[in-house]
């Protein structure tokens, strides 16, 4: 993978590893899924739709390719983002996002139903394998609290996360990244504006909630989603969303830093196979030579008499 693919690889995740302890503080406010999903999409398309907007030609670029940005929208955006906030009303943010980790597995798995847009190889599938090792050595002391409910809304947004970035890659790489993700926001917005108006809390929330939706709607979603976007078309769907594998490890280290919670040899463990595991699966397939020279039989008489193979 290039630098530029690290760079994006290594930034998405950071910026995608904590949107689950924002969410989790904005709907323990109290405030509704709908309500939360609405502030992160308005946010991000008022940031983005200017810049969308100055490249030119966006309202032709919704035209023809209204159907695939359409269903990008819903299935990266508006049933997974409701979902997910849905489920962390019950479940702990750790447990989210070590749930999450599982979309380049359902990733692979669905890339054959997508004409297999990418090579995979020994050594990628085993990155992928060590990968979902260190997330479960990281997910069975989490796993506590919770119902099947949400538990199911989770494996619903895995569903989502996995199949989106296929559709990105197959359909919309031609489509410049703001043209794509502004509209996809501004359309989500507005499916959940009347749901968010008739649920929004009766008091403007503390000012920790307001710095919350704020990051979750600037970082993790407008500058998330440029980032997302630009490293499908560098790296390819599949390898892009390997990253989830490192967003447990930032909750971890993250906790570990800053509120003192402890590393164990587990933990340590489960580093380690997650950094391998990426480092493997977003390696770049083995490069096919040419192929053998396919001598021709056929014969060609020179004007002298002389006979050529071609």
């Amino acid at each position: 993978m290039t630098a530029r693919g690290w760079f994006l690889f290594s930034l998405m995740g950071v910026v995608w590893g904590i949107p689950y302890l924002l969410i989790k503080v904005a709907v323990d406010a109290p405030l509704s899924p709908s309500m939360v999903v609405f502030t992160r999409c308005a946010l991000g398309a008022v940031l983005l739709m200017p810049f969308a907007i100055r490249q030119g030609g966006l309202p032709r670029t919704v035209r023809t390719h209204w159907r695939p940005m359409l269903a990008f929208a819903c299935i990266e955006i508006i049933g997974p983002w409701w979902t997910l906030t849905d489920a962390e009303r019950h479940l702990s943010s750790s447990t989210a996002g070590l749930l999450i980790a599982g979309v380049p597995i359902v990733g692979v798995a669905l890339a054959r139903f997508f004409g297999d847009t990418e090579r995979l190889g020994i050594r990628r599938m085993t990155g992928l394998g060590l990968g979902l090792a260190g997330v479960g050595v990281l997910t069975v002391p989490h796993l506590t609290g919770g119902d099947a409910r949400s538990l199911a809304e989770v494996l619903v947004t895995v569903l989502g996360y996995a199949t989106a970035p296929l559709i990105a890659a197959r359909y919309l790489k031609d489509v410049p990244t703001l043209q794509l993700i502004a509209p996809c926001l501004a359309l989500s917005a507005l499916v959940y504006a009347p749901a968010a108006a008739v649920t929004r809390p009766a008091e403007l929330p503390s000012t920790e909630v307001l710095a919350a939706l704020a990051a979750l709607g600037a970082v993790c979603t407008a500058v998330a989603f440029v980032a997302f976007l630009e490293l499908i078309k560098e790296v390819g769907p599949t390898r892009a969303t390997v990253f989830t594998y490192v967003n447990p490890a930032v909750a971890v280290a993250a906790g570990a830093i800053f509120l003192d919670e402890p590393l164990t040899a587990g933990i340590v463990a489960a580093f380690t196979l997650i950094l391998v595991g990426s480092v493997l699966a977003t390696a770049a397939g083995p490069k096919r030579g040419p192929g053998p020279v396919t001598w021709s039989t056929r014969q060609t008489s020179r004007a002298d008499g002389r006979v050529e193979c071609p």
